[in-house]
Parts: structure tokens; C-alpha cells; sequence
């Protein structure tokens, strides 16, 4: 038999691993099975050592279009690069395995998942991850796992595990977390204004249904596993015997001022000159591995910088900028900013600024999904830019990197949950996040920018959203929670884990772990010290806007809504689409659906006005009891037809035209009089008897008659 084979239930599905069957050329290799969704998972390491000084990793999740019978919409008809899916499925993954490579560990590795098949149902995204755990631990590649990742819905006040697609769609949460045997490593939520009680709750329960996953691995691990190698630490990695002398020489120099420095540049200024100064003191410019001493000393400072700031946090409950751990920076905001954007504003916490731009157009600018899903539109863009003078670096400029991805896709979750439906706000939504200064929490400032972006451009949004980023210092037991984290105690700390909610609850949150994972407990304690914050940063958002603008900005575009019947569509279009060419000359876009629903779309609203108006009276329909000003507009012997308004004639019977009996219709009236006229009928036809209503009760109303086949709607014989 080739492969092996090892199963357990997950949500009452069966998850299958399989290693030895496929791709054996590789160090660790697994395929997994979750219903008809199925997975290739590899890991290898390279042989020598990365000259990088840091974790070489890199994680690629391949979309294969086979997988759902698709030939790829793309001109050469083959796969290309990433789509934004493919990217946050292959961030799931990496964040979930990246703290558990050993410190010192510089060997370049990588992990490839490749999606054979997908159901369309058990989505792909989470199960990549207990692939590379499985690979990595029966691997020859020395990492702490196994881990495990599950996915958490809530549907019918019930939780869920892996929901289906089909459940997901009436899920009030889509959480997905990532652990060990016994702490959480990763977490990433989208909500509808879940509570924290809630959102913990989801967590613990996720927890508890990794445990069998966890034990399959094991059990692979111990039946199949390759012994790990031994690792070899970069030539510059620190020796211990360095540190506590640099130590000791740093704080008598200053090193305790030096980080309390306000400013990030000034600080990272006196930092850089504190640790030259120790390091030339050191080492003598003439030797012949001058260079390689100057490296070792900058790292033993690194640690000993590190070490410091936390010992300042921990013993002292000081931060580098002089604030306490619970106090958020100081904040601005101003709204408007842009004289021709649809919405903007600039929100400033500290020494992070980000400028948030949103626009308004129509269905037409969806963008177009075609992943492995069903192919679908989305009316809702947000785009996240991280550009390097926002940190005042150098750096080549090109596209989106997956951080820039993955930062704005948070951003949107977050913001989607209080966006209106289409149907009320028939608009596609483009914000922008430009980080225009970056010392920690960017993504967070552009959830607060894009809010007040679409408030100042008069989105009726539900409620307002404020993101704020936590971070953690842990050692020997202790730890201390830090609310509205610095680009240093992101680096130096041990968690980023980013909330954003409204007043009433969570919309989204994001945690990523350094260590080996926290306990539910301090996600509790964490959650609610975000939420003081939060609340603080959304009083200080009110100040400026308190609620979305009543009109739309005047740059915005009108879009107008208009509801006929369907049978009249054809009327609009026109024969060859003359009908709608002629309108949308008028200065307008329009939309139709199958169901009569029309969207006038204009840089104008007086334009948008205009084409409804011609559209109304394109497909205007009369009703019994209506009176018009009519224009007789064509005589016949049995009476005459008059126009009621565009395209729409009525036929007054030449008895319902005098109290006295005529012998003709021109007795009464001649093509181009106008008169009073009102419906009496209309049949099934859409055929329309007229009266006047003057005469009405004068004369003896007209017996209806039984339309014959062939006949006119004066009753007369068809032609022969």
C-alpha cells in the first residue's frame, strides 16, 4: 500500500492527512482531506545558510482553477500570480507557524499549498495550515508544533466549527484561530458587533477542537517523523558573555534617557549614537574583522536595548514616549481635507497619520472576483498604501506587498460590518488608506481615517469605527497588556493584536504572538483594555464628525433610483438600444435589472433628474380614474384617439363625445383640440377607453365589448 493514512472528525466531518503517497521528494509532505477539498502541503529547508538576518520563511498558497473545473479568465489562460485570497490564505498559515522556528534559525524554508480540489463548501483557507503543520512536524525541519487552525461561526446562537459556505452566509462571526496543545498563537475575526464575552467564548471553543487535530499530527510525528537536524547559528549571532557587560555599560552611559526620548527620530538619534559610542570603545578600526566585531556588538546592543524597555515596562509601567501602558497618544483629526474627493480626512494619533479618501461610483466599478469561488463582484474596496517615506525610509516602490494586503483587508472587515446594503445606498465604495506616517497601529489609523472618510462623504454608515493595537510584555510570569502600541514595542514586545469595534461591539480584531501563545485569559484582559481605548478614540472621532454628513459632498456623483415594471424594460432600451443611448447622451449612466429596478447614474444631479423624468414618461402607465389634458391626435369613424403623454394613446368613442347623438367625429373635435378627458377602462390588452369627465352621468356609458380575434380596439371586423 502506498501512504499512509490518518483520520479524525472535525465538525462532524472527516479530516484525512496522507504522507508517502505524493511529492516524496520533499522533506515533509501531506495531503489533506476535508470533504472534497483537497490539499498538497510541502515543506523543505535549504542546506545552507540564509546571509538574511531574519527568519527566511516564506509561505505560498496556490489556487489551481482545475480545482473547481475552471479554465482561468486570464489571456494566456493559466494561473498567475496571487490573487488577494490566495495571499491572506498563505498569511493564515505563515503567522501560525513563523513563532515556533527556533531563535537562530536561518535556514531559508518553505512551505507550498497547492488546492487540488475545492467543494465550495469547507473553504481551503483553513485547512492549509494543519497541512503545514503536519509537514513541518514529520519534517527533518527543527520547529516547535504541532499547531492547529480552525474557523468559528455563530449561527442560531450556537457556535460552529468550519462552518460551510452555506452556513457562513448566516454566521454572525467568522473567527479563525491558530494554537498549540495549550495557548492560542494567531486569531482573526470579522463580526457584526460581537461582544468581547462573545469573542472569547469563540476562542476557548476553537481551542477545544484543535485538540484532536493536534493529536493526529502527534501520532504521525511519533510513526513517521524525520529526525530534525541540528541548525547552524549565523557567524554574528551574540554571544552570551557579551551581553550583561555591554549592559551595564549602556545603562551608565544613558541607555534608560536615551529610550525615554520623545519622538521617534530623536530616540532612534540618541539610540544610534548611544550604541556607536559603546561600540568604538570596543573595537579597533585596523583589525582585520573590524567589520564582523562592529556586527556582533550592534546585536548584543539590539538585546540589550530590548531587554531595557522592557524592564522599563514591567518594573516601572513606562513606555518609551512617557506614557503609562493603559494611555492612548494624543489624537487630531481634521475632515474634509480634500477640496475634490467624494470624502476624506486625516487622523493623527502620535506619530502615526493616515489620510483616508473615499470615492463613489457605480455598480460598473465592482471589482470582479475570480478565485476559486463562484465568481462574484465586490462593491466594497479598500486599499491600504505603505509608502517608504511614511517610516523615512528609501526604498524601491512597486506594487502591494502581502503586509499592505493583509493590513487593508483588516481595515475592511472591520469597516464592512456598518456599511448600508446596496439597496438603500446603491453606490460601489472605494477608501483609500495613504499612511503618510507610520510609528505603529497604521492599520488601526486607517480604519478610523476610512470611517471618518465615509462619514465626511456622507455614507449613512450604522455606526462609527475606531481600531486601536495592543501589544504585550511577558517574562517569568508577569506581564503587562500595552494599549496603542509604538513601532518599538511591536518589535520588542511579544504580541500585536489589533481590535476594532464600535461602541456596541467587535467588528474585527487580529493577533499575532512572538512566543509560544497566551491563555484566554489575558485575550479577556487584552480585549477589555481595547475597549477603553476604543471608546476613548471614538469620543475624540465624535468631536469632529458625530455622524455622517446629511447630503452627499458636492464632487460626489448622484445616483437615482427608480422602480418600473418589468415588462416595460424594452421601452427603456429601445430598439437596437436607441432608447438608452439617447438617455445616457443626456449626461448619465444607467443600470437595469431583470426585476424593473433602474439606477440613473450622473456626475449631476440635475442630469439624473432629467433622464428619470424621460424615463417615467417612457413608462408611465395609466390608470382607471386618471384625468389627463389630452391632444386629439388621430379621427375615425367610431371615434378618436388621444395622446395622454409620451407614447401612451386613449380612444374616446364618438357616443361618449356630446349629450346630443353625432353622426361624426369631427362634429365634436378635429386632430390637435385639446381636451379633459379621464379613463374608464383599460383591458387586457393595455387598450384604454377614454370619457369626458364633464359628460360623465349625462350620457349612458359605453357597454364594454368582447374583443374579437384580429380586431382593433374600435370592435371593428379584421381586414380581409
Amino acid at each position: 500500500m502506498i501512504g499512509k493514512t490518518y483520520t479524525t472528525l472535525l465538525g462532524g466531518r472527516e479530516l484525512t492527512l496522507e504522507t508517502g503517497k505524493l511529492a516524496k521528494l520533499v522533506s515533509g509532505s501531506v495531503t489533506l482531506r476535508y470533504g472534497d477539498t483537497l490539499l498538497l502541503v510541502t515543506a523543505q529547508a535549504r542546506d545552507d545558510l540564509s546571509t538574511l538576518d531574519f527568519l527566511p520563511l516564506t509561505v505560498e498558497f496556490e489556487e489551481r482553477h482545475y480545482a473547481v473545473g475552471k479554465i482561468p479568465g486570464s489571456f494566456p489562460r493559466r494561473e498567475g500570480r496571487p490573487g488577494e485570497k490566495a495571499i491572506l490564505s498563505a498569511r493564515i498559515t505563515d503567522r501560525q507557524i513563523r513563532p515556533l522556528f527556533p531563535k537562530g534559525y536561518r535556514q531559508e524554508t518553505q512551505v507550498i499549498i497547492t488546492v487540488l480540489s475545492a467543494d465550495g463548501q469547507n473553504l481551503p483557507d483553513v485547512l492549509g495550515p494543519i497541512g503545514a503543520s503536519a509537514a513541518l512536524s514529520i519534517s527533518d525541519i527543527p520547529w516547535g508544533g504541532p499547531t492547529a487552525c480552525v474557523r468559528v461561526g455563530m449561527v442560531g446562537g450556537e457556535y460552529v466549527v468550519n462552518p460551510t459556505v452555506d452556513q457562513q452566509a448566516l454566521s454572525e462571526l467568522d473567527l479563525v484561530v491558530a494554537g498549540t496543545r495549550d495557548a492560542i498563537l494567531m486569531v482573526e475575526a470579522g463580526a457584526k458587533g460581537a461582544s468581547e464575552d462573545l469573542l472569547v467564548g469563540a476562542i476557548e471553543f476553537a481551542h477545544a477542537q484543535m485538540q484532536p487535530i493536534i493529536d493526529l499530527i502527534e501520532q504521525m510525528r511519533a510513526e513517521l517523523g524525520h529526525e530534525k537536524f541540528t541548525f547552524i547559528e549565523p557567524a554574528s549571532a551574540v554571544s552570551v558573555d557579551v551581553v550583561p557587560e555591554l549592559a551595564d555599560a549602556a545603562r551608565a552611559a544613558g541607555l534608560k534617557d536615551a529610550l525615554l526620548t520623545p519622538g521617534k527620530k530623536d530616540r532612534g538619534a540618541r539610540l544610534k549614537a548611544l550604541r556607536d559610542g559603546l561600540i568604538a570603545g570596543r573595537v579597533n578600526p585596523e583589525d582585520a574583522d573590524a567589520a564582523a566585531q562592529i556586527t556582533h556588538y550592534k546585536n548584543a546592543f539590539n538585546k540589550v536595548e530590548k531587554a531595557e524597555l522592557r524592564r522599563l515596562i514591567l518594573d516601572d509601567d513606562l513606555r518609551a514616549d512617557g506614557r503609562n501602558t493603559r494611555t492612548v497618544r494624543p489624537i487630531w483629526i481634521e475632515a474634509r481635507a480634500l477640496p475634490r474627493a467624494h470624502g476624506s480626512a486625516i487622523f493623527t494619533r502620535g506619530e502615526t497619520q493616515v489620510l483616508g479618501v473615499a470615492t463613489l461610483g457605480t455598480e460598473r466599478d465592482a471589482v470582479l472576483i475570480d478565485d476559486l469561488t463562484a465568481e462574484t463582484e465586490d462593491k466594497f474596496m479598500l486599499h491600504y498604501n505603505f509608502p517608504p517615506y511614511s517610516t523615512g525610509e528609501v526604498k524601491r516602490v512597486g506594487g502591494q506587498s502581502r503586509r499592505e494586503i493583509g493590513h487593508g483587508n483588516l481595515a475592511k472587515r472591520a469597516i464592512r460590518a456598518v456599511l448600508p446594503s446596496f439597496e438603500s445606498f446603491p453606490y460601489t465604495i472605494r477608501l483609500v488608506g495613504e499612511v503618510l506616517e507610520s510609528n505603529g497601529s497604521s492599520s488601526m489609523a486607517t480604519v478610523c481615517a476610512g470611517t471618518l472618510a465615509l462619514m465626511d462623504a456622507g455614507v449613512p454608515i450604522t455606526a462609527p469605527v475606531a481600531g486601536v493595537a495592543m501589544g504585550l510584555v511577558m517574562e517569568d510570569g508577569r506581564y503587562r497588556i500595552l494599549t496603542d502600541i509604538l513601532g518599538l514595542e511591536d518589535a520588542l514586545g511579544d504580541m500585536d493584536f489589533k481590535v476594532c469595534g464600535t461602541a456596541q461591539g467587535v467588528t474585527a480584531l487580529q493577533m499575532d504572538i512572538k512566543i509560544a501563545g497566551i491563555t484566554p485569559a489575558i485575550m479577556r484582559e487584552a480585549l477589555s483594555q481595547a475597549r477603553d481605548a476604543r471608546m476613548h478614540i471614538l469620543s475624540k472621532m465624535a468631536e469632529v464628525l458625530p455622524a455622517p454628513r446629511s447630503e452627499l459632498a458636492p464632487t460626489a456623483p448622484r445616483i437615482v433610483t427608480m422602480k418600473i415594471n418589468a415588462e416595460l424594460i424594452g421601452k427603456v432600451i429601445g430598439p437596437g438600444g436607441k432608447q438608452i443611448r439617447e438617455l445616457e447622451a443626456l449626461g448619465a449612466s444607467i443600470n437595469i435589472d431583470e426585476d424593473g429596478t433602474i439606477r440613473i447614474f450622473s456626475a449631476s444631479g440635475a442630469n439624473a433628474d432629467a433622464v428619470r423624468a424621460r424615463i417615467e414618461s417612457l413608462t408611465r402607465e395609466a390608470k382607471v380614474g386618471e384625468e389627463f389634458e389630452g391632444t386629439v391626435v388621430k379621427t375615425t369613424p367610431f371615434g378618436a384617439f388621444i395622446n395622454l403623454f409620451a407614447g401612451q394613446d386613449g380612444m374616446l368613442h364618438i357616443s361618449q363625445m356630446s349629450e346630443q347623438r353625432i353622426q361624426t367625429v369631427e362634429e365634436a373635435m378635429n386632430v390637435g383640440d385639446k381636451l379633459r378627458v379621464k379613463i374608464a377602462g383599460v383591458d387586457d390588452r393595455g387598450k384604454i377607453d377614454l370619457i369626458r369627465p364633464e359628460l360623465e352621468g349625462k350620457i349612458a356609458p359605453r357597454e364594454p365589448r368582447a374583443p374579437r380575434e384580429g380586431g382593433d380596439r374600435g370592435g371593428r371586423p379584421p381586414r380581409r
